[in-house]
């Protein structure tokens, strides 16, 4: 029996075709197949959250807890995720800023003050990624040492 496409389905994000069906879900999150390209994709396909396993929300969370504790270590104890995913999901951050401020006005109902603090903790904190500086000196680098 034939799968028939249905008028929610959203289209191909590929192709943008319309012949788009329900193919499942992985891990809570529903699947479609484009019958035109026959390649499969989920709701996050061409969003800052591509190939995430947390959800937006989580991820708002833990970057909170980081600019709020002023660690990542701390941050790892207390949310459970790594410091090397907390780092990449503050680089992510800063390039889809207006998606996650969206999430954490949303989401989180945090105020205008909060989420311009949580940009600026954001952007400085990536700039310092970039030119690799350690927080404080005396800190060494991996391979330093």
């Amino acid at each position: 029996m034939n799968r028939k496409p249905h008028s929610q389905n959203p289209p191909c994000p590929r192709c943008g075709a319309t012949h788009v069906i329900k193919n499942g879900s992985k891990g809570g999150r529903p699947r479609w197949v484009c019958r035109n390209g026959g390649r499969s994709f989920g709701p996050t396909l061409g969003t800052a959250m591509d190939r995430w396993r947390a959800t937006p929300t989580e991820v708002a969370r833990t970057l909170l807890v980081v600019m709020r504790r002023g660690s990542r270590s701390a941050a790892e104890a207390i949310t459970g995720h790594q410091v090397e995913t907390i780092r990449r999901w503050r680089r992510a951050a800063a390039r889809h800023a207006e998606a996650l401020t969206e999430v954490l006005v949303h989401d989180l109902h945090l105020s205008e003050v909060e989420v311009d603090a949580f940009g600026s903790f954001v952007k400085k904190s990536v700039q310092r990624l970039e030119i690799r500086t350690p927080r404080r000196a005396g800190w060494a680098r991996v391979g330093d040492v």
